[in-house]
């Protein structure tokens, strides 16, 4: 059967996803994840303490039985059976409340490692730059957040205490194992070595299975925030079965990983359990046979059974430990990569905060090709443009010519690789970032609502804005009289993305945050492209009146809705090819006017064609 594009997309899918191996020692990850626990050092300590109490209490009874099995029956002495009883009972009642002081305490110091790491996490992704974000998959990311933090969540609430737990108690058991019996002991502990070099032998095999597990939970993860997110765009090509086959195959890519996993605690537990019972087998064998010829009491062969079986715990249940310690290593090692990660922008210690913008933005001999971009022309190529204070600039030509690129740089999503963009004289890397952008309102092509009422989503640039504050930057706008026109007004839900909103409802949304937020710098990247007729002249009205006072950089695809801008910078292959008015470019018959002729003819023809020839043409200007 040929391979298709549908089963190339998923073989490229999954080749991106091939599972590589371990990058960091679990030892090294383990280490870093102590640091988290180092600070609560005190709960800690008292946890120890509760298991350290526990692993004694638990020696105390087999003697006791000992010691009832070859004293109290012999002879009868039904008043010390009493005491027996009433010291195992309170034994085991001690043994219950030491083992709810550590688990309640672990489960706590848990639960706060985990939100430490969870917040820091989430923040070093937020600070990470564009460039990240341009190579990774948003359900990737979450998978990251989520569920590997979740898995280091169960090594510190359990695995790590436990740890510490089976370790003291099979010393503590071999020492009591020795003084009892050193022969017996000796014949016991040789299966340890085995133990020990088959954990190790799946050990390494375990890590690399459960990191595979990780990875293909985060490519379900991936799939279903695209698909979901997307799902208009899914039904409006009729591509449910489609997704589905891919959803399918992303799922028992999960499945099987898991499926390995599981094949491999499959054959480590039973052999496990086979070195146990062979220690039993030897134990039994031999110490009967000691009773018989004399050298061993039966109260003391008893008493050695039970060790034998509480070792046996300790050892059965470090499997299931070390299933918690390899997936814990696994995502480990994916939550630190992402810490690891180092922006590619970054403030410099001795960062200043911006002054107002006042005189002047300059790009000086600006280069600047994005990470991974193929081929070798960059997205801006030494670019030099001087932008004063208080002035409109638009910025046309092609799709791919530069002009969102400039804006990136201005705004510092990305550092220029060569030359520099300066606010005043002062490079925009020598200031603080919160300054620089907190100078800056971006209304894009590509307009982002967040889940949440129409008022929050305008005063997300200003959270502390008053209502009557979020109704003028509406008003300005020209979205106030829509948004009253719902049932609930501001406070109208507007669905994840503004889904329950038209496009051009969304893009003065947008125009509202901006404008609420009072920026020295407006920058308008195609923000009128998704209104109609009737609202983009509105919003054109407004625009005019609240360009006034700033500096604004207006990105445009069609030309009428700049004519009145004080410079036009023409741009084609990262390259400034013309600058100037709209007059003076018109006149020189270059690159602009012939955009601009050919853009009125399609105009006209369009308007033609929807209003018959010779309809009247609303101009922007």
């Amino acid at each position: 059967m040929g391979m298709g594009p549908r089963g190339w997309e998923l073989r490229h899918f999954m080749r991106e996803q091939e599972i590589q191996k371990p990058k960091q020692p679990a030892l090294a990850i383990f280490r870093r994840l102590f640091g988290y626990l180092w600070v609560y050092r005190s709960p800690m300590l008292l946890a120890v303490l509760c298991v350290t109490g526990i692993a004694v209490l638990n020696l105390i009874i087999p003697q006791l039985t000992r010691y009832t099995i070859d004293i109290v029956i012999p002879t009868h002495n039904f008043g010390l059976i009493l005491w027996i009883v009433g010291a195992i009972f309170a034994t085991s009642l001690a043994t219950g409340l030491l083992t709810y002081g550590q688990s309640y305490i672990m489960s706590v110091v848990g639960q706060r490692v985990i939100y430490t790491l969870r917040n820091q996490l989430y923040r070093h992704i937020q600070n990470l730059s564009f460039s990240f974000f341009d190579n990774r998959r948003t359900g990737e990311l979450m998978s990251r957040v989520t569920n590997d933090v979740n898995s280091l969540q169960q090594l510190i609430t359990s695995g790590a205490l436990e740890i510490f737990t089976d370790l003291f108690t099979f010393v503590a058991i071999s020492v009591v194992l020795i003084w009892t019996d050193w022969q017996l002991a000796l014949l016991l502990l040789f299966t340890f070595p085995l133990m020990i070099w088959t954990t190790r032998l799946f050990g390494r095999r375990i890590r690399s299975a459960y990191k595979e597990v990780q990875e293909r939970i985060a490519g379900v993860n991936e799939h279903l925030q695209d698909t979901i997110a997307s799902i208009r765009l899914v039904k409006s090509f009729a591509n449910e079965d489609y997704e589905v086959e891919r959803f399918s195959e992303r799922n028992r890519a999960n499945m099987e990983a898991n499926v390995r996993a599981v094949r491999l605690w499959s054959v480590f537990f039973p052999s496990l359990d086979v070195l146990n019972n062979l220690g039993t087998v030897v134990i039994l064998g031999f110490g009967a046979r000691q009773v018989m010829l004399g050298r061993l009491s039966i109260g003391t062969l008893v008493a050695f059974m039970a060790y034998l079986q509480m070792l046996h715990r300790p050892v059965r249940r470090f499997g299931r430990i070390m299933n918690v310690i390899q997936q814990a290593a696994a995502a480990g090692e994916r939550v630190f990569e992402i810490l690891d990660t180092k922006p590619d922008v970054v403030e410099k210690p001795d960062a200043l905060a911006l002054a107002p913008l006042k005189q002047r933005i300059e790009f000086r001999n600006v280069t600047f090709s994005y990470p991974n971009q193929e081929g070798d022309r960059p997205a801006v190529r030494n670019v030099s443009l001087k932008i004063e204070a208080g002035t409109t600039v638009a910025f046309v030509g092609p799709s791919g010519a530069g002009k969102t690129t400039m804006i990136n740089l201005l705004a510092r999503f990305y550092d220029p690789q060569q030359g520099a963009v300066l606010i005043d004289g002062v490079d925009v890397r020598d200031v603080t970032l919160h300054s620089l952008r907190d100078q800056m309102g971006i209304v894009s092509q590509d307009i982002t609502l967040l889940h949440g009422t129409i008022a929050e989503n305008i005063a997300y640039g200003k959270p502390d804005a008053s209502q009557a504050e979020i109704e003028r930057a509406a008003r300005a706008a020209n979205a106030h009289d829509f948004i009253m026109s719902f049932p609930k007004g501001y406070q109208t839900p507007i669905g994840e993305r503004g889904v329950r909103l038209s496009g051009g409802q969304r893009q003065r949304i947008a125009i509202a945050r901006a404008l609420l937020k009072d920026p020295r710098i407006l920058i308008l990247d195609e923000a009128t492209s998704q209104l109609d007729s009737e609202a983009e002249h509105l919003i054109q009205e407004a625009l005019e009146r609240l360009f006034v006072g700033r500096t604004n950089l207006v990105i445009a695809h069609r030309l009428s809705t700049i004519q009145r801008a004080d410079v036009i910078v023409v741009m084609d292959q990262g390259e400034i090819v013309e600058i100037g008015d709209h007059a003076t470019l018109l006149a020189k018959q270059g690159r602009y006017a012939t955009l601009y002729r050919t853009q009125y003819q399609l105009d006209d023809a369009r308007a033609g064609g929807a209003r018959g020839e010779g309809a009247p043409r609303i101009s922007l200007s």
